[in-house]
């Protein structure tokens, strides 16, 4: 047999079998979990009390849900809690096509910390409004002191001392948007 005879022969061969592992049954289906694709941006923020600094943001989408997690090393517990009991709400603002609205992330998702321990919340899920593949959103900037009636974040929370909420304001915008 020739070299071109056999590779012609091999040929013939080896294609059946491949349309045939083409054309086979699927086996079971298997679940895949999304991963999440994650940017972050740092601002400051002015939390009063608890000090002022770098806030970093990460953001996550997955194919479910959104969310964000909050942390800084410069801004701080002012009193001791325990595991997922403060209750953390965080404003953006969002922007679709020059259009400027507001999205909220709130839950109550953190470590236990001690009195002046780094804060670490999230990751906490987009509880209002809507984001869309290519929306991008910014922190709420404001002026003036924190307070209940002005404010970008707020934590809340109860123990056996009673329940207390503490108020941050975005003082600069972030480093770049966050885009979804």
């Amino acid at each position: 047999m020739t070299t071109t005879t056999r590779r012609t022969t091999l040929t013939a061969l080896a294609a059946p079998a491949a349309l045939a592992a083409l054309l086979a049954p699927a086996g079971p289906a298997t679940a895949t979990t999304a991963t999440a694709t994650a940017t972050t941006a740092t601002a400051a923020y002015d939390c009063g009390a608890g000090g002022s600094g770098t806030l970093t943001l990460t953001a996550a989408t997955t194919a479910a849900t959104k969310t964000i997690r909050i942390e800084s090393t410069d801004i701080t517990t002012q009193f001791p809690y325990p595991a997922d009991s403060v209750t953390s709400t965080l404003i953006l603002d969002k922007t679709t096509g020059g259009a400027t609205s507001q999205v909220t992330f709130s839950g109550t998702v953190n470590p236990a910390a001690a009195a002046g321990d780094p804060i670490a919340f999230g990751p906490l899920p987009l509880t209002t409004g809507t984001l869309t593949t290519g929306d991008t959103t910014d922190s709420h900037t404001l002026t003036g002191t924190p307070n209940a009636a002005n404010w970008s974040l707020s934590l809340t929370v109860t123990n056996s001392g009673g329940t207390f909420t503490s108020y941050c304001t975005a003082t600069s915008a972030q480093s770049t948007p966050l885009t979804w």
